[in-house]
Order: structure tokens, then sequence, then C-alpha cells
């Protein structure tokens, strides 16, 4: 899957527990957008993570 192309958030592993401690793998994936932003001052089509959108770091073409 993809990545955030600015600080690189990728999808994370671990282990789903129930209430008897037995185990099984899951996974957490980051809300990924595929948006339009300025790369060296060219429009460019890259994942980007919705909180680094909200948080006002990129900004959209």
């Amino acid at each position: 899957m993809a990545k955030d192309f600015l600080n690189g958030k990728r999808t994370r592993f671990g282990n789903k527990r129930s209430h008897a401690l037995n185990s099984s793998r899951r996974a957490w994936k980051p809300n990924l957008q595929k948006v339009r932003i300025l790369v060296d001052g060219k429009p460019k089509r890259v994942w980007v993570s919705a909180r680094t959108l909200k948080s006002g770091k990129v900004t959209r073409v």
C-alpha cells in the first residue's frame, strides 16, 4: 500500500487481543488521500494523510 509523502505514515501491524488473551494479527491503516500538491514548484499527485491535509502542511493545487 501507499505511504504518506511527507511523514512516511504507512500501515502498522500488531495483535488483536480477546478477553481470553488469544491473539491474531491486525492492521492499523492511516487515512490516506491521493491529492495533487506542489512539489518543487510543480503539481504532483501523491498520497497524503488526512491529518496532514487538515493541519495545513501541504497546499492543494
